[in-house]
């Protein structure tokens, strides 16, 4: 049996969860040239191919995908392990990672980030914005922020942050080419730009009255930033969380479409493995961003205003 460099399975790990060797080293703070030697006398100590590479993409072979659901696991939670008995029992420090979508992070998260960071400084702060759902045991991530009332996964302890206002937006110009909808039922025709986390017909609410109406989808994108920059050049009608529409719309770039109906409301959570002894890092950050919240600095960054 081959023995395993843990060190070359860490670079492993991290090429196949970022499909690319400069962004593994990136993340792990090497040269691009010592992740690929790394990959390369892993797969000659198990005479396995791992990676399909080429000039574009990195893929995982079989035997990789095989390698990687086996080993991901066990090394983030032994990266855990590790990262909480070197924290001092007065003091929380280490390197925290945190996952949260882009949108929220650029427009709310930074703020809060710069603060914990100035109150903690033993603490680095590893943020990975991104669009797709992560999984923190397998990736090694300590927290994650999720428009989600609490996680599937029983594995994960949700805290209830803020209450996200989604309502219909659409550029002036476009309501002047098309018409501007006084009734749900007027949408029927209009064009929708569409998050693809808004999946389904599109359902409206207003007090106990409720709405179900299927519009014509004509863009879907996985970022709410590229979908309100779509609105904002008139391409349609679509859903948006107030919070990210609110400059929009007080610039005029954007308007409220049928102002007295809304979707239903979204849950901000806060969301970390669960575990016997929670990191103290995971503890301060959680605590820290909890009163954020409470105090409104996060929670009135995200409901309607």
């Amino acid at each position: 049996m081959a023995t395993i460099d843990l060190s070359r399975l860490d670079v492993f790990i991290a090429v196949a969860e970022t499909a690319s060797f400069s962004g593994a080293g990136t993340r792990l703070g090497m040269p691009k040239a010592t992740v690929s030697r790394a990959v390369a006398r892993l797969e000659a100590d198990l005479a396995q191919q791992l990676f399909y590479r080429t000039t574009r993409r990195v893929t995982l072979t079989a035997a990789g995908t095989t390698l990687y659901k086996r080993t991901a696991p066990q090394i983030a939670a032994l990266r855990q392990a590790v990262g909480t008995l070197a924290e001092r029992e007065d003091e929380p420090s280490g390197v925290l990672r945190v996952t949260a979508p882009n949108d929220l992070g650029t427009s709310v998260l930074a703020d809060v980030a710069a603060a914990f960071s100035a109150r903690h400084p033993t603490i680095r702060l590893d943020f990975e914005l991104t669009s797709r759902h992560v999984d923190l045991v397998a990736e090694g991530f300590d927290v994650a922020f999720r428009a989600a009332p609490r996680p599937a996964d029983s594995s994960l302890v949700a805290r209830h942050l803020a209450t996200i206002d989604v309502q219909l937006f659409a550029a002036p110009s476009y309501l002047v080419r098309r018409g501007t909808p006084r009734a749900p039922r007027e949408l029927d025709g209009h064009d929708l730009v569409q998050f693809r986390g808004f999946r389904g017909p599109l359902r409206l609410q207003r007090g106990a009255q409720s709405v179900t109406q299927k519009l014509d989808v004509r863009i879907v994108a996985d970022d709410l930033s590229f979908v309100c920059a779509v609105l904002r050049a008139g391409a349609g009608i679509g859903l948006l969380p107030s919070f990210l529409a609110r400059d929009d719309v007080a610039s005029g770039a954007l308007v409220r479409v049928l102002p007295r109906w809304s979707a239903p409301r979204a849950t901000l959570s806060l969301v970390h493995p669960a575990a016997r002894h929670v990191p103290l890092k995971v503890i301060a950050f959680r605590d820290f961003v909890l009163a954020h919240a409470a105090a409104t600095s996060l929670g009135s960054a995200v409901a309607d205003s």
